[in-house]
């Protein structure tokens, strides 16, 4: 006790004053949003609050608390990718639509560099490679395809810089059909080992061909039917789900009926 306010032998400093759940969250609030404040994790602003001569039991809860509560914090937080998330997006976006690819640059993020993914890799015989640190020049190939799409972004979009998500997928197109002058083939073709259609006269190819496979279809189709002529007097089974829907388990054909009159072919 100092001058009949309570205190606690701390580390920070010699003595930490401590205070009552309601005025220590108003410390945590000063500390976190006021001018000196700039939006600090749970952790470190209980540890500023404490170099701040302050405590009271549950400041580290009260923090967390604090920082969740705080939408500046939530709607500013950095994005968090696990190896499973990882691991996830390589077998749905790459192994399923390209397959396993023989080796795979990256950074050196937890996430790339867990255990997880790396015995992930090694049972696929996936090889990994990291780039240096600070140095984006290790990883050229990425950092090329970068610069140029970024040059034709910019000849796209002259001073309506805002549109670029618009016209990110056109920019993407146009350079996937362009030929590489290191391999003489378009990085489209490289992977799926075809020619992107560019032409509307393959279009209607395709169109005439179709139009032609159905004739046959129907021509072969035709052939195999073989007519059904009913005369007046005759009894007859007709669908039941001309009559209504029908479950799995009802009669497909109901009747007998009898043929009263000839309407025309096919139709009594």
């Amino acid at each position: 006790m100092i001058d009949r306010e309570l205190y606690k032998r701390g580390f920070p400093q010699p003595f930490l004053k401590c205070l009552t759940l309601e005025k220590g969250n108003y410390v945590l609030r000063e500390i976190h949003e006021e001018i000196c404040g700039n939006h600090l994790g749970g952790n470190t602003l209980a540890g500023k609050s404490l170099r701040q001569g302050f405590y009271w039991p549950t400041m580290l809860v009260d923090a967390h608390k604090l920082v969740k509560r705080c939408r500046a914090c939530q709607e500013h937080a950095n994005a968090r990718y696990s190896e499973t998330k990882v691991i996830k997006f390589l077998w749905r976006n790459i192994v399923c639509r390209f397959g396993i690819p023989r080796a795979i640059i990256s950074d050196n993020g937890t996430q790339f560099s867990s255990n997880k993914l790396k015995e992930w890799c090694k049972g696929l015989a996936i090889k990994q490679f990291f780039t240096f640190v600070n140095n984006p020049q290790a990883n050229d190939q990425t950092e090329v395809t970068n610069r140029m799409i970024i040059q034709h972004m910019k000849m796209r979009l002259g001073t309506t810089k805002g549109a670029w998500v618009d016209e990110l997928p056109s920019v993407l197109w146009a350079y996937r059909t362009i030929p590489r002058t290191t391999m003489g083939e378009t990085p489209f073709s490289l992977s799926y080992g075809t020619v992107m259609i560019l032409s509307r006269k393959s279009e209607k190819r395709a169109l005439v061909r179709a139009s032609l496979y159905k004739s046959r279809m129907a021509k072969a189709y035709n052939s195999k039917v073989r007519p059904r002529n009913f005369q007046v007097g005759d009894l007859v089974l007709r669908k039941a789900e001309d009559s209504g829907p029908i479950g799995k388990l009802d009669l497909k054909w109901e009747g007998p009926y009898k043929v009263t009159e000839i309407v025309g072919t096919g139709a009594y």
